[in-house]
């Protein structure tokens, strides 16, 4: 079988490949740079340990490689590539590059609040990154989405916080606002561009989920953002999961809507 050849990606296109929950990220740096400063969730790797690496990992799982200016990390995604696997990126510009644009746009962002600093210290994540990774891949967005308040989404939002981010069970920020069922957040996250038809890794919606977590707030934002109601799931709809009289009640009444509209 033809070995899938790898990509040369830029840093547009990193950011949206970094969001996958499965990924592995190889630095191929020496250990003392790797030290000094890495991108979050990143591996060293080097010919040492790359063995491990090529046949511990499974092959369906994308890989994305950086080394100092994007020209070593790509013998080693030809590597990848020629052992089977088939989504393997290497990055242009290396860490240098990344590291160098993350401060120019770290420049141009708007000035955090100290209760915004605060709050990213308070979860466990640098009090400069918006669009840091922490445990379970879970983002500043997500945490304040769940916790609130709607001012400190709204200023992360207004930082940069990407409403497309996965953490490990393929959830986005849009879910975490549903179990937060704080409706204001809910519209913010979604105002923001959040795709209301996402699945997680189970294949349910954020719809499905505030149906049946009863998040009944959440629910009637969702609806009247106009959430899919027909979406099943193994043969269930979020109205077959409704967890309260009152989340059934919305459901229908939004199907019966749907129904006259059509």
């Amino acid at each position: 079988m033809n070995a899938v050849p790898f990509r040369r990606i830029g840093f547009d296109i990193a950011r949206d490949v970094l969001g996958k929950p499965d990924i592995l990220l190889l630095d191929v740096r020496d250990p003392a740079s790797f030290e000094r400063g890495h991108i979050a969730r990143a591996e060293n790797a080097s010919p040492i340990n790359l063995g491990r690496f090529l046949t511990e990992t499974p092959k369906e799982k994308p890989v994305l490689i950086y080394c100092y200016h994007g020209n070593s990390s790509q013998a080693y995604a030809k590597a990848f590539s020629e052992s089977g696997f088939g989504e393997v990126y290497s990055l242009d510009g290396g860490y240098e590059g990344w590291a160098t644009a993350n401060a120019r746009a770290a420049a141009a962002a708007p000035r955090l609040s100290e209760t915004l600093k605060a709050f990213l210290i308070a979860q466990g994540f640098p009090p400069d990154d918006v669009n840091a990774v922490g445990k379970n891949q879970m983002t500043p967005l997500m945490q304040a989405a769940h916790l609130g308040p709607a001012a400190l989404v709204a200023e992360l939002l207004a930082a940069g916080a990407r409403v497309d981010a996965m953490n490990s069970d393929g959830s986005q920020p849009l879910w975490l606002a549903c179990v937060g069922d704080d409706p204001e957040i809910v519209a913010l996250v979604i105002k923001a561009g959040a795709d209301l038809e996402h699945k997680n890794v189970n294949g349910s919606t954020a719809l499905m989920y505030a149906a049946s977590a009863s998040k009944a707030k959440a629910l009637m934002a969702l609806l009247e953002a106009g959430a899919d109601l027909t979406y099943e799931n193994d043969g269930f709809s979020a109205l077959d999961m409704a967890g309260s009289r009152e989340c059934l009640d919305l459901l229908r009444a939004a199907q019966r809507r749907l129904k006259a509209a059509s």
